[in-house]
């Protein structure tokens, strides 16, 4: 389905939204991609949802992308024996592995991993950084701290250590179960939790293989400390802000979520931003100004695609809000300014065959007002060049392979389309055009421009561009 703009809409399924009919509208109204978040529902909910998308992409005959959410690591305090205790700011606090329920003056902590690599003068956040604690003393099995805040805490509340690496994978048993079966449902994206190295990337690419694409959740301190080599080795990132915005100052997160978009549009990686976008809008019809103006600088920074979470997996109102995102993106984007950031803000091409082509393939379409771009890519290699370049024109990614078509649904500015797998160009040019009509994104006498590499099916390997008419 051709969308009335580039930046794509991704929506999380849950009790709001989990129905045939309800995906079929948030379809409708815009979304792109759909997240099953594995942290809720059990693996027969996402079957379900999963079958569901599936049938909504069959009958509309358009490619629709999924992503599983695998939850992570999830680091907790332990019970209390009231449930809760007042903690004074100023006063002592101990952590420990016994289970003994806590009280006012200690709290079971039962992850050693964290004792690990405590030091004095750390600070532990607890509570989503309602709380804080700073580390006075510590050793293999215990904590002592200071509560620099005062507050309430009750039982099982998150734990967050900004100032340290774990020694954690971020896959649990948990994620791995979770993992194996959605790749054999499969999903097309993988999004990892609790990324703090490379190596977290490493270890799921062993697992994953080329059965679906990573998605890094950028969300601990030591991952942006490594992005260089993490986004290397990631397929995509998401700028997840609730979780940065607990371990950073809140006066950071802006900053690195430019500086995190623009590192993945120079590697032509896409880039997601997270994370209470339209949150009001879980219990209201309309969203503040200040989160509308949100979403439009996550597009006016050129993201790839903006995320719905609660919004629309739980909340009142799940359709309007697709509806009002689509109507802020569409907005944005036909603005005179941003068409001049997204000018000035074009990555120079890499000095590859395939950069030197998506390059010409830009000022070529804008030069003769060409109807799009048609990209013939097997593995999305191609399509995801060029939307690098970010183009005015629209971009019609062609591939024999829907599993391709349905990834391309998260990538900004590109239409997927399956077409018949072409043996020669002249043979794929004829198969654009016919598809550009088919999608009504050209019509007779239009013009494309038409890009591919050869010999066909090889990866990254663009490197013959051609103009054609439709006739």
């Amino acid at each position: 389905m051709k969308r009335s703009r580039n930046a794509k809409i991704i929506a999380t399924l849950g009790p709001s939204s989990s129905t045939r009919v309800r995906i079929e509208q948030l379809f409708k109204a815009g979304a792109d991609v759909f997240r099953l978040n594995f942290s809720h529902g059990s693996h027969e909910d996402h079957k379900d949802r999963y079958d569901a998308i599936r049938n909504v992409e069959k009958e509309l005959n358009s490619p629709i992308g999924i992503m599983m959410d695998l939850q992570g690591p999830k680091l907790r305090l332990g019970t209390f024996r009231d449930g809760s205790a007042l903690l004074g700011m100023g006063r002592r606090f101990r952590l420990d592995l016994d289970e003994t329920p806590g009280d006012v003056t200690r709290a079971p902590l039962l992850h050693p991993e964290i004792f690990a690599v405590l030091k004095p003068g750390m600070t532990l956040l607890l509570d989503d950084g309602k709380m804080r604690l700073k580390v006075l003393e510590c050793g293999e099995d215990f904590a002592e701290t200071e509560v620099m805040v005062d507050g309430v805490l009750s039982d099982r509340k998150g734990v967050n250590v900004p100032d340290a690496v774990l020694p954690l994978s971020a896959l649990t048993e948990k994620d791995m179960t979770d993992l194996r079966y959605g790749l054999q449902l499969g999903v097309d994206w993988v999004a990892l939790s609790f990324v703090q190295k490379a190596d977290d990337i490493r270890e799921a690419r062993k697992i994953i293989g080329k059965k679906a694409s990573i998605v890094a959740k950028l969300e601990k301190p030591s991952a942006i400390d490594d992005l260089d080599e993490i986004m290397e080795l990631t397929d995509a990132v998401m700028v997840a802000r609730g979780d940065l915005g607990v371990e950073l100052p809140p006066e950071d997160v802006p900053i690195l979520q430019k500086r995190i978009i623009t590192t993945a549009r120079k590697l032509g990686k896409p880039v997601i931003v997270a994370t209470q976008m339209l949150d009001s809008m879980v219990s209201a019809p309309a969203p503040t100004r200040a989160e509308a103006s949100d979403v439009a600088t996550a597009v006016y920074d050129g993201s790839d695609a903006v995320m719905l979470s609660a919004e629309t997996a739980a909340g009142d109102y799940p359709i309007e809000t697709v509806e009002i995102m689509d109507r802020i993106i569409q907005r944005v984007e036909g603005d005179t300014l941003y068409q001049r950031i997204r000018e000035s803000d074009r990555t120079e091409p890499e000095e590859t065959e395939a950069d030197a082509i998506s390059a010409a393939a830009r000022q070529v379409a804008s030069t003769i007002k060409a109807a799009a771009i048609v990209t013939y890519t097997t593995t999305g290699s191609t399509s995801y060049r060029v939307a690098r370049e970010r183009p005015e024109t629209r971009i019609l990614g062609l591939t024999p392979k829907v599993e391709t078509a349905r990834k391309l649904a998260l990538v900004w500015g590109v239409v997927a389309a399956v077409s018949a797998d072409a043996e020669d160009f002249a043979e794929m040019v004829k198969g654009a055009r016919k598809v550009a009509k088919a999608e009504k994104i050209g019509e007779r006498g239009d013009s494309l421009v038409v890009t591919a590499g050869v010999p066909f099916g090889t990866p990254g390997a663009t490197n013959i561009l051609r103009i054609a008419t439709i006739s």
